[in-house]
């Protein structure tokens, strides 16, 4: 059966008569695919199976040491007009909020009748970076054009940012793993040169150069090639939504090498990473998916063999496909909620996604070109659901037609975190997330000195320990 939604008319104060939508609905167009429509198996493969993959956390071993530092992540991006003479200019902004929060703390406050609010913001240390772009009819200083101005923005953007006054660029974390990407995964065929009017490749080189076809500026941030979802005469939500999301994941692996050239991998034993959304990378900068599990894989090694145990790194799908699936296998055939078990896990792998969730008869596993990390579905203690993905650090981790529980990053410790983490006050999310949140949409801690105080109190806390 096709659900027809009704969607806004063209003009203000126009609405629509049912009898066109009658008409759709008798369509014979529209009968004839529906007749051609592959219908799921609910039975089959629903209501049995994911009792198969299912794990229950007291089952599961945990570790010694609990993280008791969260470092949250999450991005915010905002248009807005833009006032220079030309019809829709507009400007994206962009913040990424980091937020520490010291569980220790919020525990002790928490036997407490009665919490000063003053001392549970102390518990929270915050973080953000902004960023400014050129959207629509913006151009900047003697550029071209909007996607010229917009790409020289996201180089300066990329070079101005750093989380130590006295280390790398988020600019030179980018071209490590840019420099992974041309050593280890070349291109058969690489894409056009972002410049009007120039018919060859793309010309990639380091930092700000000459193009040798048409003498203009390239950048080695051209290589994301996020200056091809410009949107020359309208809106430029997708551009500015995709140049947050990539800068998130370059954020988190600019935090992970600025610890190890400091020397402070160690300090990582007490620290569990969450980040908003999928540990994934989509759209034109998808490339950098293969280079950042590398990437993480290489930290994560080094990390361990300090410390005697992976990393937590996980992401939070808090709506789309995946959690409305979790939410209908928990709801029973009469309408019951909470079928699941609290305090369980279920395990997904390729053929269960691929019949149930996001139908494919493809022989590539799904996610493969965008993942670095796997997902699974999570009731909580409270009964709340969660859909994390954790990373994964090897082969037999990331062999997603298999669903054991150790090929999920030490589950039973993503199970205990979840459980304390799980918001009261917003469903299927977790505390830190809403609290970087807030900070990234309304961001009051800019600069990186603040995040030179959230890393000074990593190192304290752990070497207490």
């Amino acid at each position: 059966m096709i659900d027809l939604k009704l969607n806004s008319m063209g003009f203000e104060g126009e609405f629509a008569s049912y009898e066109p939508l009658r008409r759709i609905l008798n369509s014979e167009k529209i009968k004839a695919i529906e007749n051609r429509m592959r219908i799921r198996d609910v039975n089959s493969d629903t209501d049995t199976s994911f009792e198969t993959n299912l794990v229950h956390k007291q089952n599961l071993p945990q570790s010694i040491i609990q993280p008791d530092l969260i470092l949250a992540i999450d991005g915010s991006n905002l248009t807005a007009k833009a006032v220079n003479g030309f019809p829709g200019a507009e400007i994206g902004y962009v913040t990424v909020a980091s937020v520490l929060i010291d569980l220790k703390l919020v525990r002790e406050l928490e036997k407490e009748e009665f919490i000063n609010p003053k001392d549970f913001r102390e518990t929270e240390k915050a973080s953000t970076i902004e960023s400014v772009f050129p959207g629509c009819n913006v151009i900047l200083d003697s550029e071209k054009c909007a996607k010229s101005s917009f790409r020289r923005a996201l180089f300066d953007e990329l070079r101005s940012n750093v989380i130590f006054s006295e280390g790398e660029t988020l600019l030179d974390t980018y071209e490590h793993l840019f420099q992974l990407k041309r050593s280890k995964y070349a291109e058969s065929h690489l894409p056009k040169s972002p410049i009007d009017g120039i018919e060859e490749d793309m010309t990639y080189g380091h930092g700000e150069y000459v193009c040798p076809h048409s003498g203009e500026p390239l950048f080695s941030t051209d290589a994301l090639r996020l200056h091809e979802l410009m949107n020359p005469g309208g809106s430029n939500g997708e551009l500015f939504g995709q140049t947050m999301s990539t800068f998130e994941k370059l954020w988190l692996i600019h935090i992970l090498r600025s610890f190890e050239k400091k020397g402070w991998l160690s300090t990582l034993h007490r620290v569990a990473f969450v980040m908003d959304g999928p540990l994934a990378v989509f759209s034109t900068s998808s490339w950098l998916t293969k280079v950042i599990e590398d990437e993480l894989v290489r930290i994560n090694n080094l990390q361990k063999q300090i410390n005697g145990q992976d990393l937590l790194i996980i992401g939070i799908e808090k709506s789309g496909t995946f959690f409305n699936h979790f939410e209908e296998i928990d709801t029973n055939q009469e309408g019951i909620n909470d079928v699941f078990p609290r305090q369980s896990a279920f395990l997904l792998d390729d053929d269960y996604i691929k019949k149930n969730i996001i139908f494919s008869e493809s022989q590539k596993p799904y996610g493969q070109d965008t993942y670095f990390g796997r997902k699974f579905f999570y009731k909580t203690i409270s009964g709340q659901r969660i859909v994390p993905v954790v990373a994964w650090f090897n082969n037999y981790q990331k062999n997603i037609r298999t669903a054991n529980a150790d090929q999920f990053t030490r589950l039973g410790d993503v199970m205990n975190l979840l459980d304390s983490l799980v918001s009261s006050r917003y469903p299927n999310s977790l505390t830190p997330l809403i609290s970087a949140h807030a900070e990234a949409a309304i961001p009051l801690n800019l600069g990186t000195r603040i995040f030179e105080d959230i890393a000074r109190e990593i190192r304290k806390k752990s070497t207490k320990c």
